[in-house]
């Protein structure tokens, strides 16, 4: 199966090749990694001991955040390393100012392993939520490296619970420790005889919360906002701001904030086709004394959504008509009812929101304008959703209890 294993990683590295062609994605990929090594090596104090976060993209980072500066917070001088497989985090964190080096993860093999680990020499690796790498896992584990998995979750239909994922299961024997989201993850984990987890829930609890009680205050948005009532969309593609279209055409006493997932150039101007009386972030923020007569604001920027959902008193989150929707948590934080696509069954908090009747998951136009009505009828359903976050939070202080013992 090993061999299986190293063709999947060698066809990913070609593939991703040949998109960097193309695909400006791939292309930071790529580019992010030529000369990985040298660079780590001339920015990590050779011997040094570090504490590893790795995270695959920037949600995982915001994820694990409050660990991280938590962890730095109790022990200011540890020296704390991360790293990022995709270029959504590496971009927008590489210039962390709480961590000695930020770099993308090379590739899994053996002999990356080896030097990337000889090279931090981390005395603890911590990972958030998911990405098993079998040569880095076995490489720690070798070197007697603890190795946890933080705000984790497993579902039965995983290769790990398969007859045929004796290989992947040998990866996860590697973890010293798991830190899980949900009770079902408990038991799937017993069920292959891993009995070192721990039920501590979703560190993006405590990162939602908390940034809720602080947030940013953007006076361009309060400009733009004026007295109208906001619905905030965030994380959107194509497929959701078709339908948000045209239930804004409906809607004109309300102002609509559009945060798109993707900000290129070309799908900006696909949405402002879409919303004709909408004007660009970017523009508006230049204007001395902007007009309020947009009715939606296209934000063209990353980095704003989390504080954006402050202003709003409805909120979207897009993605639930391809793989999956985005953060939910973040709006609820703020006390905002959250509306979504129908593909929203791997994310435990959008389960639980809707059981509480906080959320709506919408499928069409007809779904998306009743849960609209619904919602702007019962606003204190937004009181449900924060009062869910809040009593959700305490697992950092619960992981990094836990890490006292490496230190």
């Amino acid at each position: 199966m090993l061999w299986l294993y190293n063709i999947a990683i060698q066809l990913y590295s070609l593939i991703i090749r040949i998109f960097s062609l193309f695909n400006t994605k791939a292309s930071l990929f790529i580019n992010g990694r030529k000369n990985i090594f040298p660079n780590i090596e001339k920015k990590i104090k050779a011997g040094s001991p570090h504490i590893w976060f790795h995270f695959a993209s920037l949600g995982e980072f915001e994820q694990g955040r409050p660990v991280l500066e938590k962890v730095k917070e109790q022990y200011p001088n540890k020296k704390i390393v991360i790293t990022f497989f995709s270029p959504s985090g590496y971009e927008i964190r590489k210039n962390y100012a709480l961590a000695d080096g930020v770099f993308y993860l090379p590739l899994d093999t053996a002999s990356n392993a080896k030097r990337l680990i000889a090279t931090l020499n981390p005395e603890l690796a911590i990972f958030t939520k998911y990405e098993y790498w079998y040569y880095y896992f076995k490489e720690l584990d070798k070197n007697n490296i603890p190795l946890l998995i933080i705000s984790g979750i497993f579902r039965p239909n995983q290769i790990f619970f398969k007859p045929y994922g004796s290989f992947h299961r040998k990866i996860l024997s590697y973890v010293s420790h798991f830190f899980v989201q949900n009770q079902e993850s408990i038991e799937l984990l017993k069920g292959i005889n891993i009995q070192n987890a721990t039920l501590s829930g979703d560190t993006r609890f405590d990162r939602v919360a908390e940034n809720a009680v602080t947030p940013k205050k953007l006076n361009v948005i309060e400009k733009f906002c004026g007295k109208a009532p906001v619905f905030v969309a965030g994380s959107t593609w194509p497929e959701d701001e078709q339908l948000i279209a045209l239930l804004c055409k409906k809607h004109p006493d309300w102002k609509f904030i559009i945060a798109p997932h993707e900000i290129g150039v070309n799908h900006i101007h696909e949405i402002e086709k879409l919303f004709p009386h909408g004007i660009k972030y970017s523009t508006f923020a230049t204007i001395n004394d902007p007009a309020t007569n947009h009715q939606v604001l296209i934000i063209d920027n990353i980095g704003m959504l989390s504080n954006l959902y402050y202003y709003g008193k409805i909120a979207y989150i897009g993605g639930g008509f391809g793989v999956g929707i985005h953060n939910t948590l973040e709006a609820a934080a703020f006390g905002i009812p959250v509306i979504f696509g129908p593909k929203y069954d791997k994310f435990q908090e959008a389960k639980d929101l809707i059981k509480l009747d906080a959320a709506k998951s919408i499928s069409n136009l007809n779904e998306l304008e009743t849960a609209f009505s619904i919602l702007t009828e019962t606003p204190e359903k937004g009181l449900i959703a924060k009062n869910y976050v809040t009593s959700k939070t305490g697992s950092t202080d619960q992981i990094v209890k836990y890490l006292s013992k490496y230190f």
